[in-house]
């Protein structure tokens, strides 16, 4: 049985997933700029929807920290880069991807 876990990388702007703590997966991502930051931590995914509308692309994965999520872009060329008001961003191809294998209640480390 798969123990999904994410951790998100800032400097690297990559998010990582991870297996029984073996990184299976890497993802190009869009962070925060400097006045609206990513916020450092350990969070869990809260809730899943599809299609949000607006700017999150494809799919939203909201995090236990009010109003922060991993969502897709309607604005690709935004990944790798400082741009978001905090939330993580990915490619639509790769959040929807991420979406569908993990569950409710994993695991989400935002560090440096």
């Amino acid at each position: 049985m798969p123990n999904y876990r994410i951790i998100v990388d800032l400097s690297q702007r990559m998010l990582y997933l991870l297996d029984n703590d073996t990184v299976t997966r890497g993802f190009p991502v869009g962070i925060g700029r400097m006045l609206t930051v990513s916020p450092i931590g350990e969070y869990t995914i809260i809730n899943k929807q599809p299609n949000p509308g607006g700017p999150f692309g494809a799919f939203w994965m909201g995090l236990s920290k009010p109003h922060y999520g991993i969502h897709g872009t309607n604005d690709p060329s935004s990944i790798g880069h400082m741009v978001s008001h905090g939330c993580i961003r990915m490619y639509n191809q790769d959040v929807v991807a991420l979406a569908a294998i993990l569950p409710i209640g994993t695991r989400v480390t935002i560090r440096e």
